[in-house]
């Protein structure tokens, strides 16, 4: 089975530290959440892993070569990306004929199909497309592209409900028939919540967790009632942060839930998005 293997990746803008000595694997048949703030460092590392920018230090290998301007190796993997770097006179079927020429597995039948769900005309120009479709447009081919490996930036930017639910179905429907390695990095956690098998969790330019959903989400708790009983449960507790309603008061706790309570306390499981909220909270 592929894998791409980081290790000990480090990358400076100046006086900045995007990437502080980061080392993470991703392997082939399986879907990660890469999470994170704003300038995190995860658009960083998925430029590194693409070639896009260079590290100061560390490696990127995949099956154990080099990938750092290694174009065989680089034909295995797609990211899509915030930036639009499409000619803006080409016509949406002329990319996806220029795509396959770069991508050989690019799957031409597939692309028109799914350009047909997402309402996508592939008679219009790139610069003709609006905001949402230019999103549609990047999504349709990292689902078309067939390589080992796809990074998807924010792959639902700008996309309505409708929309962004096909995607995650699409996604999912693909992955099914013929597995690969799919990264979503992305904000929005709790629509991912229920996709991704593993979590990176990257905070100023580090990982501070990298496990498998299941495992982090079991790793704590939480804890709600009124204000005194909580503050009175949750000491000498490992607590990760705390919301206030009224009298009313939750928290949130790293470490085993006991199987008795004090009446007026209700426990419950972790949720992702909460737990990213406060491990990211400075």
């Amino acid at each position: 089975m592929s894998r791409i293997e980081i290790k000990n990746l480090s990358k400076n803008y100046g006086k900045v530290c995007a990437l502080d000595d980061v080392s993470v694997t991703f392997e082939e048949g399986k879907i990660y959440g890469l999470l994170g703030r704003n300038g995190a460092g995860k658009s960083t590392m998925l430029n590194c892993i693409t070639g896009f920018i260079f590290p100061n230090s560390g490696s990127i290998t995949l099956d154990g070569k080099n990938v750092i301007e290694n174009d065989k190796a680089l034909r295995k993997i797609y990211k899509t990306s915030e930036k639009t770097y499409y000619p803006d006179t080409m016509k949406v079927k002329e990319l996806f004929k220029t795509t396959k020429s770069f991508y050989p597995d690019f799957d031409m039948d597939y692309a028109l199909d799914i350009s047909n769900q997402f309402g996508l005309d592939v008679t219009k120009k790139v610069k003709g497309l609006s905001t949402g479709f230019t999103s549609i447009l990047k999504q349709v081919i990292a689902l078309s592209v067939n390589t080992p490996f796809v990074f998807f930036d924010e792959p639902v930017l700008g996309l309505d409900a409708n929309n962004r639910d096909l995607f995650y179905r699409l996604l999912i429907e693909k992955f099914s028939e013929k597995p690969f390695c799919a990264v979503i990095s992305t904000h929005l956690i709790e629509e991912v919540s229920t996709i991704v098998e593993n979590v990176i969790i990257v905070k100023n330019g580090k990982i501070i967790r990298n496990t498998t959903c299941e495992e982090l989400l079991q790793q704590g708790y939480t804890v709600s009632g009124s204000a005194a009983a909580i503050d009175e449960y949750i000491k000498g507790k490992n607590v990760i942060g705390t919301d206030n309603l009224g009298g009313l008061k939750t928290a949130y706790i790293i470490g085993k839930a006991e199987k008795e309570v004090p009446n007026g306390i209700e426990i419950t499981r972790l949720d992702l998005q909460k737990l990213f909220v406060k491990l990211t909270n400075d």
